[in-house]
């Protein structure tokens, strides 16, 4: 303010954490709002875990381990909800986010690249706090008893970091390299066969000799770290090892091949 009630021009942007915080914020109201992507983060994996509990139950499904299945369940599906956030849910979102010029837009803006990114992996995470409390509160309804204490915590933190980042990198890089359509097409056909194929909601007991080859697997990893988290209330060491790879080749991937319009 350079004279009494006259002000000067204060031109530049925001801070940064208030631009990541705000993109965050934008970027979770538009997922929740979404009808498609609201299915695939809390509709479909509540109903998988809802079934599959109601219908293990009725057979008597043996899934080679002496735990409760809806102790088995829950775990897996907690996993489902954070690989269809963040691979299919972010990978169809910025798909048609490059398609209608978006990404060029903030581009633009005061928000840098790195901003634009850590908004989005920050907006994974409030959603995915949505999705734990969804999924667990239901869990907690059909029985579910995890195991309690700070390495349980711990343990599912690490899974879900590692889990989003491998996840959130390979989505970009379907994103980056594929048009909307198509991105619409491949993820949700990723997303259908590692759910039925990739020893993310069953454990990899259940599938026999295929389950060394789906361990390697981010799905498999993935179902398995947050399982143990859940059991035994350990990190998973391995699986978080298998993840940390993963996401290093989809963000090596993503770095060299990602294009913003």
């Amino acid at each position: 303010m350079s004279e009494a009630g006259v002000f000067t021009p204060m031109p530049g942007g925001a801070p940064i954490t208030r631009q990541v915080v705000a993109q965050a914020l934008m970027e979770a109201k538009l997922m929740l709002r979404n009808g498609e992507q609201l299915l695939l983060a809390v509709v479909i994996p509540v109903m998988v875990l809802i079934g599959g509990v109601t219908a293990g139950n009725a057979i008597d499904l043996d899934l080679g381990t002496d735990r409760a299945l809806v102790d088995i369940l829950t775990p897996g599906v907690l996993a489902l909800a954070i690989m269809s956030t963040s691979f299919t849910s972010l990978a169809i979102a910025t798909g048609f986010e490059r398609r209608y010029g978006v990404i060029k837009r903030l581009g633009a803006s005061p928000l840098p690249r790195t901003g634009l990114l850590a908004g989005k992996v920050l907006a994974l995470g409030c959603v995915q706090l949505v999705q734990l409390f969804i999924i667990g509160g239901v869990g907690q309804i059909l029985g579910w008893t995890p195991a309690a204490g700070f390495g349980t915590v711990l343990a599912f933190f690490l899974a879900i970091a590692m889990g989003t980042l491998a996840f959130a990198s390979l989505g970009l890089f379907v994103a980056g390299v594929l048009r909307a359509e198509a991105t619409l097409a491949a993820a949700n056909l990723i997303y259908l066969l590692l759910l039925a194929g990739g020893a993310v909601v069953l454990p990899l007991t259940a599938y026999g000799a295929y389950g060394g080859v789906a361990h390697w697997l981010p799905s498999g990893a993935l179902g398995e770290a947050v399982r143990i988290a859940f059991l035994d209330g350990v990190p998973a060491w391995r699986d978080l090892g298998v993840l940390l790879i993963w996401a290093v080749l989809g963000s090596t991937l993503t770095a060299r091949t990602f294009k913003w319009e």
